[in-house]
């Protein structure tokens, strides 16, 4: 929910590209089918080519008999400029390995349902996103759903006798509502706030359905939201992971933000509602609890239900808490209040007395355990990698991880040692043909006096002896982590690659090392964060390895907002600029961006409270207010559908840049939003980012 979260970043973006579970176009299902790459890598060197040749693991789900693994694989057809995914199966010790589905219909959402004897997906095969079932060794295929619209997501009930779903309803009153002589026109009429939404027009929100299932089709289907007008689950990426049945299937948790219009676009106080699917009354389980409260999860007994939770209203990168709530007493218990870090995907143990998480702590994301009486927190995991996610199966933990240097693979990771072993080597061919840089982890001293974890990234075959180019890395956020993150656009391997040298820092305001650091840059724009980037590339420098008179300067967002500040604050550190979808002006994005309550907390309020000292120094820290002191090449990228940075901001920049006779070059993109999702328009931005840097730093 950040300005160009990386993990909105390596994770979100790309599976907002590669596993949309909304395609409705007929001629999907008529296209050619992409397979596995069998790319010949040449001199061990990657390119953007070989970057998009990766298989794209996500979806890991166990059997319930835990015997059994099921993932989804999207592969990249550059040619044919889509994605499409595949289906795995595999034993939890990574054999007997298949490939259960071969279609050009991407199988979304895949689940094992009726005790492990189906599994239960999202195809367009109907010319609408359907659920479909079929047996294990993906034969047998058959629709179970025909609901108009399609359908984005689905859980069935533990019992099986119910399906919960997600699909899109009408949002409030359309043009052709109010004047029906007018089918044809396409002008908006706006009364409130939230009309836009990152990428999209909001015509439509997501609402959750629950409908009987007699093992063959659905029926009587009900809104659990009784009609209100109101998201569930909430833009822009919520999905299943916001609702939960509870084990006796009577229950439904879900995620909802009851708000509408000015409200919603100022307020981050969403709830989890308790729905008893008989009697279909709700009620409010975090009443009061004023931030995020989102994706609740059942313990197996159904005597407790977790879920993450920001204590303050507002402010979405708060601390993201572990809180449980016994169902018969109503205590909460704020299980991770002496974890000074984030919590993420939550699973139950099967002893309902601890959970296992996933958290960053120093730009490494770990697995731990956490008991909920005596909150204990237990590190499972070591070592420079992130893990994404877990799930049980007997004595050990079936995850996905990845790092800077590997894409995701599943892991069996011993619950007592914490050692990992790798189970599905989906890009072995591919990686034992790359050869990839060192990374290190360096710890710099600021200016204040702290330590700041920076990442360094080798060129392969680095010699010491020769001077590299180097660029720096600005990450967006501005709160989101620059852990061992793997991404298909900010991809620090293949930068390296190209002969440059990496620095990646984990400046003030990024999670991971305790709330304090994170917390700093708000109301701090242009502030002590900018003086932890060039601490960090001054440091790095300074080696004799390092070409000082070759720097170059990159980011994207709150990334690219920090490119264009450095390029009037450098003082002729760097010889080359590339921002993407960056802030150029906050004063206009104060009043175009759609979520309210981010600019209010990270701005400190609007630019017309002159009372308001914080805000005034938000303002006075623009990147347009330094235009004059610009100097140095600068190239701009920017999507047109991106609702979230209007496009207008990189047009500012590259405008005012041509206008003070700066070389300056601009890639915009009619048909991208906040990232890059098409392929060949991300191997487009692959090779105009080194044809930019190359002319300038070579």
């Amino acid at each position: 929910m950040k300005y160009g979260s990386i993990m909105a970043l390596a994770l979100s973006a790309t599976m907002l590209a590669c596993n949309s579970t909304t395609q409705k176009n007929e001629k999907e299902a008529e296209a050619p089918i992409i397979e596995k790459s069998t790319i010949k890598v040449e001199n061990g060197i990657m390119t953007p080519e070989v970057l998009y040749s990766f298989g794209r693991l996500s979806d890991v789900q166990i059997s319930p008999d835990k015997s059994k693994i099921l993932y989804g694989v999207t592969y990249v057809g550059i040619e044919q400029n889509k994605t499409n995914k595949e289906l795995f199966v595999m034993n939890v010790d990574g054999s007997d390995k298949n490939q259960i589905t071969k279609t050009a219909k991407s199988e979304n959402n895949a689940v094992w349902v009726k005790d492990g004897s189906k599994i239960a997906f999202l195809s367009v095969e109907s010319g609408s996103s359907q659920i479909w079932e079929m047996d294990t060794d993906g034969s047998s295929r058959k629709q179970i759903s025909d609901i108009e619209g399609g359908v984005n997501g689905f859980i069935y009930s533990p019992d099986g006798k119910k399906i919960l779903y997600i699909k899109n309803v009408k949002s409030g009153e359309r043009t052709v509502d109010k004047y029906p002589d007018l089918p044809n026109a396409s002008g908006r009429i706006i009364d409130d706030l939230m009309y836009k939404h990152w990428s999209e027009w909001i015509d439509e929100i997501p609402h959750s359905f629950v409908a009987d299932f007699d093992g063959e089709k659905l029926s009587n289907d009900t809104d659990i939201l009784n009609g209100e007008p109101y998201e569930c689950p909430m833009l822009p990426f919520g999905g299943t992971e916001q609702l939960a049945w509870s084990p006796d299937s009577k229950t439904i948790a879900y995620t909802c933000r009851k708000k509408k219009g000015l409200d919603y676009a100022l307020s981050t106080n969403s709830d989890i509602y308790l729905y008893n699917v008989d009697t279909k009354e709700t009620s409010n389980m975090t009443e009061g609890m004023m931030g995020y409260d989102i994706n609740p999860i059942f313990s197996p007994d159904g005597k407790y239900i977790a879920w993450q939770s920001m204590e303050r209203e507002g402010y979405e990168s708060d601390k993201n808490r572990l809180f449980v709530m016994s169902l018969e007493t109503k205590e909460k218990i704020y299980v991770t209040e002496n974890f000074d870090y984030n919590t993420d995907n939550a699973i139950w143990n099967d002893d309902n007395q601890s959970l296992y998480i996933v958290s960053c702590v120093e730009a490494k994301t770990q697995l731990y355990k956490v008991f909920i009486h005596t909150k204990e927190i237990k590190s499972i995991t070591t070592g420079i990698h992130d893990y994404e996610s877990c799930a049980i199966a007997g004595d050990k933990l079936i995850a996905v991880r990845h790092s800077m240097s590997k894409p995701n693979e599943i892991y069996s990771v011993n619950i007592s040692s914490g050692e990992a072993t790798e189970l599905s080597f989906e890009n072995k061919e591919i990686l034992d043909q790359l050869q990839m840089g060192k990374v290190e982890e360096r710890w710099i001293t600021t200016t204040d006096g702290k330590k700041m974890l920076t990442w360094v990234v080798y060129p392969p075959n680095f010699d010491p002896n020769k001077k590299y180019p180097t660029l720096l890395y600005c990450q967006g956020g501005p709160q989101s982590t620059v852990s061992q993150f793997w991404s298909y656009r900010w991809n620090l391997q293949m930068m390296a690659a190209n002969d440059y040298i990496i620095v990646a820092p984990n400046r003030r305001g990024l999670p991971g090392f305790g709330q304090e650091w994170l917390e700093q840059i708000s109301g701090d724009y242009g502030g002590q964060n900018m003086k932890d980037y060039l601490s960090a590339i001054d440091a790095v420098s300074k080696e004799p390895y390092v070409d000082a008179n070759k720097l170059g300067c990159t980011g994207a967002s709150y990334g690219g907002f920090s490119v264009y500040w450095l390029a009037g604050n450098h003082n002729k550190r760097f010889k080359a600029f590339l921002a993407h979808a960056g802030i150029f002006n906050l004063e206009a994005q104060y009043l175009e961006t759609e979520e309210m309550w981010f600019a209010n907390w990270d701005l400190g309020g609007s630019y017309w409270d002159r009372n308001n000292s914080i805000a005034q120094r938000s303002y006075a820290n623009s990147p347009h207010l330094f235009v004059e002191k610009w100097d140095t090449p600068i190239m701009i990228t920017h999507g047109e559908l991106d609702f979230r940075i209007l496009a207008s901001q990189g047009m500012q920049a590259f405008n005012a840049a041509k206008l003070r006779g700066i070389p300056a070059r601009m890639l915009i993109y009619p048909n991208e939003n906040h990232w890059i999702s098409q392929p060949q328009n991300g191997i487009l931005f692959q090779r105009e980012f080194f044809r930019w840097f190359d002319t300038y730093l070579k």
